[in-house]
């Protein structure tokens, strides 16, 4: 199963772009792809893993995965899926967080195998060198007002109000995309379900200003069937970091997953195959007491997070 099919498998694409235009660049040859994720906490948390674990899929299938860390625009504040303006960060902080965040993301993607290395940067690096002047001639140029209010990051935000902060951050996301697929040739990106919009802005982008056609797909909010949070229990944000979460308490939160979720988990959350999967299910409805879905998951997350001593 090529890797399109196998994300179509475990229902990890949510919206795409163009798919018959993706499916025939990788065709081509290997692609290399991105997902960005701001340092808005010292330790990336679990709802992390979905994009994080895509990334591994695409690399173990030959292409090239870019981890993104959003140094410079983590200093600004996504507006998507938030009420209200997020609390402006220190430098030094998002700084030490940067940090925290690059230490994570070496225990999923292999930055030094030699055939098609994973990538890591810092959007810092370019952003933290933008000019007021030349940016808005050579970027803002290709954005209307009106396009940027039509994207739903910044329509549910302007009752309540958006700083213009804010309102400039897919901008800068869209820039990210553009040095991307200018220095490594960067074809897809990769998201959550509320980075729509500021994936569009990027290829929008990119078309506008190069003429290439470049991609974006963004995987599905995960949920819960009994309406809680994912993520989330009575103690708080179940984190990656085992100072924050330990391991034990990390592998409570998968073997306690509802018999209702347990395949979808199993699905976005591991490596096992299409068969294996299929095994597990109908072993639920043989002897749900049992719980060997559960555990499966409950040992490979835990396994992938924190190592197989751990299980």
């Amino acid at each position: 199963m090529d890797i399109l099919g196998d994300l179509k498998f475990r229902g990890l694409i949510n919206q795409v772009s163009n798919l018959d235009g993706l499916r025939e660049e990788m065709n081509k040859g290997k692609i290399s792809l991105y997902c960005g994720f701001d340092p808005t906490a010292d330790s990336l948390h679990i709802g992390h893993l979905l994009p994080i674990l895509t990334l591994r899929r695409f690399q173990e299938t030959s292409h090239q995965p870019i981890a993104l860390i959003g140094g410079g625009t983590g200093l600004i504040g996504d507006p998507s899926g938030k009420k209200e303006e997020r609390m402006l960060n220190p430098k030094k902080t998002v700084g030490k967080w940067s940090q925290a965040l690059k230490s994570q993301l070496e225990q999923f993607l292999d930055f030094k195998r030699k055939d098609n290395p994973a990538l890591l940067v810092n959007n810092y690096d370019w952003l933290g060198k933008i000019k007021a002047i030349d940016f808005l001639r050579d970027i803002g140029k290709y954005f209307t007002v009106s396009y940027m209010l039509a994207k739903e990051s910044v329509k549910a935000r302007l009752e309540s109000g958006i700083s213009f902060t804010e309102f400039n951050y897919m901008v800068l996301q869209a820039y990210d995309f553009l040095c991307l697929f200018e220095k490594y040739n960067c074809r897809l990106q990769i998201g959550g379900s509320d980075q729509w919009g500021n994936i569009i802005a990027g290829i929008d982008l990119i078309k506008k200003k190069r003429g290439k056609e470049v991609y974006g797909l963004t995987l599905p909010l995960v949920s819960k069937s009994d309406g809680t949070k994912f993520g989330k229990t009575e103690k708080g944000t179940i984190w990656l970091d085992a100072k924050k979460t330990t391991p034990y308490q990390f592998y409570q939160f998968w073997i306690n997953t509802d018999d209702r979720d347990v395949i979808q988990y199993l699905k976005f959350f591991t490596f096992l195959s299409k068969q294996e999967i299929e095994n597990l299910e109908k072993e639920i409805q043989k002897n749900p007491e049992k719980r060997e879905a559960q555990k499966a998951l409950a040992n490979n997350v835990t396994s992938l997070v924190h190592g197989n001593e751990t299980v």
